[in-house]
């Protein structure tokens, strides 16, 4: 069974896909820092970089953006550039960008100043790509390109009529208010994290989308591109991720050691260039000769890489250090094995193979920051060597532990006890969360500042006042 389980509470949204009860893909967005990929704006050039054909836009944020600049394009400081933000600022990045503008709907995606159409190579159908071909192209406006997505299979004329309208109007709405818009200024927001996530990841064999929220669930079942008989709005106390059963395999991503069934283990290091991974034998020795235990373990490993990565959003260029191997039968097992597995990303992921020192290599394309890189912050302790939860995760899992304990237990008061950054984020007026859980269970909440080394740490002490 494959569902769609949505969380929207305590200033986080987290939205988890899951298969037979295990998350194969997780986002995430705080409710204060939202992501600003696919928001479009006018940007100003602030710095040009000679001799790398790449400037510096000011759209507005913290941080400028950084914009490769396209052969003959002859931009100059103080210019005035329409930009799409293709990937969030991150540590001392700012966003990259783009002036290549494109308009992504539910199955199609429509890309001014270009032309062709394109369709998904997930359609290998030969006929049905023709019958797409034949709809779309007397749709597609003059002097844009149309990419037809996956879920573009099977649908009707009507139906991507309707797409593409859709799309034709958010782009004349842009070129509108492009043309009076002062920089930096924001010109199109993208969708909110829900709307945008569905529309990447719900298909035809989701057999349901669970939400918590009313207001969420309303916008979505009115939404004609979803199924909205597979909608269901949850209302129950007790934390919705807890409810079934994945809360403790969330937090699992903080993780570095990801553990084998054979007992054997892989070890993920995210750097700024590169993820390295290990692989190990650990507790595993295998009843026959090394090398079969060794080919047991890579192949089990493979697996479980090809899950991680898609699970934490890893991208870019991937190394893994398998265990050795002598026979070049079982190195050929091992890739064929490693490529089979991550066919079942969404995202295009391709298996290089191995370098000249027995390293495997693959590469995932690139699109928001990992996951990690949301849900945790620099370790102050270890100087930026490792990440603890951020303040705002923790925060938010204190607020779902309470709730937990008022709805299903009968203690009546819980006092949290934790450092001070996170403390002074659970009293912050503005959200008023703590105050709505004890008016909801008309019970107690007690903050309570204590000494500690840990970043992380908090507990609970539990009473019947």
């Amino acid at each position: 069974m494959k569902r769609i389980i949505i969380d929207n509470s305590h200033f986080q949204t987290r939205i988890a896909l899951c298969q037979d009860g295990e998350p194969i893909e997780f986002f995430y967005e705080s409710n204060r820092e939202k992501s600003l990929v696919g928001n479009i704006y006018a940007g100003r050039v602030e710095n040009i970089i000679k001799g790398m054909q790449s400037c510096f836009v000011n759209i507005g944020q913290e941080k400028n953006g950084y914009l490769p600049i396209e052969k003959g394009a002859g931009l100059k400081n103080g210019d005035t550039v329409i930009v799409q933000v293709k990937k969030d600022a991150f540590g001392t990045k700012g966003p990259a960008l783009t002036r290549k503008i494109s308009f992504i709907g539910k199955f199609a995606v429509l890309i001014p100043n270009d032309k062709d159409i394109g369709i998904s190579k997930k359609i290998t159908d030969s006929n049905e790509r023709e019958r797409i071909n034949s709809i779309v192209k007397d749709l597609v406006p003059e002097g844009c390109a149309l990419i037809v997505r996956t879920e573009g299979e099977g649908k009707s004329l009507e139906e991507f009529k309707d797409e593409i309208e859709s799309l034709i109007e958010k782009k004349h709405f842009v070129e509108k208010k492009a043309g009076y818009r002062r920089p930096p200024a924001l010109i199109l927001s993208d969708e909110n994290i829900i709307d945008k996530t569905l529309k990447n990841i719900f298909t035809s064999d989701i057999d349901s989308v669970v939400l918590n929220n009313k207001d969420d669930y309303d916008r979505v079942a009115e939404n004609r591109l979803f199924d909205s008989s597979k909608l269901e709005l949850y209302t129950g106390d007790i934390p919705i991720f807890s409810n079934y059963l994945i809360e403790s395999k969330i937090d699992r991503l903080f993780l570095n050691k990801v553990w084998l069934k054979s007992g054997g283990f892989i070890v993920i290091e995210q750097t700024e260039a590169c993820v390295v991974i290990d692989v190990n034998t650990g507790k595993y020795t295998g009843k026959k000769n090394t090398q079969d235990t060794f080919l047991k373990t890579n192949l089990e490993a493979a697996d479980e890489i090809a899950k991680q990565i898609r699970l934490r959003n890893l991208s870019g260029m991937i190394i893994i250090d398998f265990i050795d191997m002598k026979d070049e039968k079982d190195k050929e097992a091992l890739t064929k094995r490693l490529e089979e597995a991550v066919k079942k990303d969404r995202l295009k992921t391709t298996v290089v193979g191995m370098t000249e020192l027995g390293l495997m290599q693959l590469t995932r394309k690139k699109g928001s920051l990992p996951v990690l890189s949301l849900i945790s912050e620099e370790c102050v302790c270890c100087r930026g060597r490792g990440a603890v939860p951020s303040a705002e995760y923790t925060a938010g899992k204190i607020l779902r532990e309470i709730t937990a304990v008022f709805s299903s237990t009968m203690f009546s008061q819980v006092t949290v006890k934790s450092n001070k950054r996170i403390i002074s984020f659970l009293r912050r007026k503005e959200w008023n969360y703590v105050e709505d859980i004890e008016k909801r269970f008309k019970k107690t909440v007690v903050l309570e500042e204590i000494e500690t080394g840990a970043a992380d740490y908090y507990e609970l002490e539990r009473k019947t006042v």
